[in-house]
């Protein structure tokens, strides 16, 4: 009970009573048997610390933390705080995991000597009908640049590692690693995307990083309580980057030449991915600040179209079309963005957007194309 154990593994616990036993299930069965379980109790008023008092009650390698609710953020600074291993594992509590997955991910980090090795991961369905969108299987391995087997390495001379889904539950990492660089997540409370700003930050200061193309993590997909369109969470992503911008500013000037343009493309995809996810409602209230920021980074020069050398760091000459009408004129933007490629469904929302004028002018324009 007493020995420095190889991994804990952080669960961070909000009101997931009908998911939680699969996933603590899931470590408990875990064939590396050096580990610590960190469940992290933000709060809960369901039945999930009854969950987790039955894990403890039969496993010493399992510790409730309970605390008031604060926040994602705060839950897993809290954790990184109070755990003991030689790695830190994260597990969210409506996901789970195949038995061999910490002891292969800890054999990884051993003998290659790992700052952070990330895997590949499974997206998991468990309402019966909705796996039919992958012929009738549930599981399926994700297909992203982050994923291709890679060797260790230098994190931040790989861009393309930045544009991949952060997916820090993936992931392992060296305790020191996060200790001795000060990595934590943003507290922001009722906060969420936590993961962006933190996985920039390992990602920004890795010197050993390693991608496995094996996938472990069962990934859920239809947790009803996993709402996008809250509307208290519409600029969440906007706190991450602001972070991610103070470090390479005040922690870290001397990577910011290096890792700006980086920041900048990876900021513009997770704002348009923002964009899309939400209601029409509540893409109106994005919109002002997507347009602001993005032109923030035309007038700083981040948005720079550069030969085939540059080309994982560069904008395409696409995306710098679309970024310069979101910046300059974001009635256009949205006349496209809801338009489909149809012109007489942009024309109606020209007409929705800015009236009988814009729509003539929009049209005119169109015309001299």
């Amino acid at each position: 009970m007493w020995e420095t154990p190889l991994v804990s593994v952080l669960v961070p616990i909000c009101n997931v009573e009908k998911y939680l036993y699969e996933c603590l299930n899931s470590i408990r069965l875990q064939t590396l048997a050096s580990f610590e379980v960190l469940c992290i109790n933000d709060g809960s008023s369901d039945g999930s610390p009854t969950i987790i008092r039955e894990f403890v009650a039969k496993d010493d390698r399992f510790k409730l933390i309970d605390k008031k609710n604060s926040g994602y953020g705060d839950s897993m600074n809290q954790g990184l705080d109070l755990a003991r291993g030689k790695y830190i594992s994260i597990l969210e509590s409506d996901d789970f995991l195949d038995s061999e997955a910490l002891e292969y991910m800890v054999n990884r980090c051993e003998d290659e000597n790992l700052d952070v090795l990330k895997c590949n991961f499974w997206f998991y369905w468990s309402t019966p009908g909705l796996e039919r969108l992958n012929r009738n299987n549930k599981y399926f391995s994700v297909s992203t640049s982050e994923m291709q087997a890679m060797g260790a390495c230098r994190a931040a001379s790989m861009p393309e590692i930045f544009w991949a889904k952060a997916s820090i539950w993936s992931a392992m990492y060296r305790r020191s690693f996060l200790n001795d660089n000060n990595i934590r997540f943003l507290p922001t409370p009722g906060a969420s995307f936590q993961d962006t700003s933190f996985s920039f930050k390992v990602f920004a200061l890795a010197e050993r990083c390693a991608f496995s193309a094996r996938a472990f993590l069962h990934y859920r997909q239809d947790n009803e309580k996993s709402s996008v369109n809250n509307p208290g969470k519409v600029f969440c992503v906007c706190d991450e980057h602001h972070e991610i911008s103070r470090f390479l500013d005040e922690d870290h000037p001397e990577l910011k030449r290096e890792l700006d343009p980086i920041r900048a493309k990876m900021k513009f995809y997770n704002y348009r991915w923002n964009y899309f996810r939400l209601s029409r409602e509540l893409q109106g209230d994005f919109l002002d600040t997507f347009a602001k920021e993005m032109r923030q980074e035309l007038e700083q020069d981040n948005v720079c179209v550069c030969d085939n050398e540059m080309a994982d760091y560069a904008f395409s000459y696409g995306e710098k079309q679309e970024i310069e009408e979101l910046a300059f004129n974001p009635k256009m933007f949205w006349v496209h963005s809801h338009s489909n490629g149809s012109k007489s469904t942009a024309i109606k929302e020209c007409m929705k957007t800015g009236g009988i004028l814009f729509t003539i002018k929009t049209c005119l324009h169109w015309i001299m194309r």
